[in-house]
Protein backbone atom coordinates (compact mmCIF):
# COMPACT_ATOMS: atom_id res chain seq x y z
CA UNK A 1 0.00 0.00 0.00
CA UNK A 2 1.21 3.62 -1.25
CA UNK A 3 0.79 5.96 1.79
CA UNK A 4 1.15 9.38 0.85
CA UNK A 5 2.73 12.21 2.97
CA UNK A 6 0.30 14.78 4.63
CA UNK A 7 1.20 17.21 1.79
CA UNK A 8 0.72 15.24 -0.67
CA UNK A 9 -2.42 14.15 1.04
CA UNK A 10 -3.36 17.94 1.27
CA UNK A 11 -3.05 18.32 -2.39
CA UNK A 12 -5.11 15.70 -3.82
CA UNK A 13 -7.59 16.68 -1.32
CA UNK A 14 -7.67 19.89 -2.76
CA UNK A 15 -7.57 18.58 -6.13
CA UNK A 16 -10.74 16.88 -5.60
CA UNK A 17 -12.77 19.53 -3.60
CA UNK A 18 -11.67 21.86 -6.78
CA UNK A 19 -13.03 19.19 -9.15
CA UNK A 20 -16.54 18.79 -7.37
CA UNK A 21 -16.45 22.96 -7.29
CA UNK A 22 -15.70 23.19 -11.35
CA UNK A 23 -19.08 20.42 -11.85
CA UNK A 24 -21.05 22.53 -9.49
CA UNK A 25 -20.10 25.32 -11.55
CA UNK A 26 -21.28 23.85 -14.52
CA UNK A 27 -24.22 22.23 -13.57
CA UNK A 28 -25.66 25.60 -12.28
CA UNK A 29 -23.92 27.50 -15.60
CA UNK A 30 -26.75 24.84 -17.26
CA UNK A 31 -29.55 25.73 -15.02
CA UNK A 32 -28.78 29.32 -15.41
CA UNK A 33 -29.10 28.75 -18.70
CA UNK A 34 -32.31 26.55 -18.57
CA UNK A 35 -33.77 29.53 -16.57
CA UNK A 36 -33.21 32.03 -19.19
CA UNK A 37 -34.46 29.63 -22.19
CA UNK A 38 -37.62 29.55 -19.69
CA UNK A 39 -37.70 33.15 -19.09
CA UNK A 40 -37.78 34.02 -22.54
CA UNK A 41 -40.26 31.87 -24.13
CA UNK A 42 -42.90 33.36 -20.93
CA UNK A 43 -42.06 36.99 -22.09
CA UNK A 44 -42.73 35.27 -25.77
CA UNK A 45 -46.08 33.81 -24.60
CA UNK A 46 -47.09 37.04 -22.54
CA UNK A 47 -46.68 39.35 -25.63
CA UNK A 48 -49.01 37.19 -27.45
CA UNK A 49 -51.32 37.32 -24.66
CA UNK A 50 -51.07 41.04 -24.90
CA UNK A 51 -51.53 41.24 -28.30
CA UNK A 52 -54.05 39.07 -28.36
CA UNK A 53 -55.90 41.16 -26.05
CA UNK A 54 -55.35 44.31 -27.53
CA UNK A 55 -56.64 43.00 -30.44
CA UNK A 56 -59.69 42.07 -28.81
CA UNK A 57 -60.22 45.50 -27.76
CA UNK A 58 -59.68 46.31 -31.59
CA UNK A 59 -62.24 43.99 -33.08
CA UNK A 60 -64.29 42.28 -30.03
CA UNK A 61 -65.85 39.83 -33.10
CA UNK A 62 -61.47 38.15 -33.11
Amino acid sequence: MNTMDPHGRAMADARERIKRTELALERAEEMLAENMALCSRIRAQRCLVEAAHRLVEIDPQC
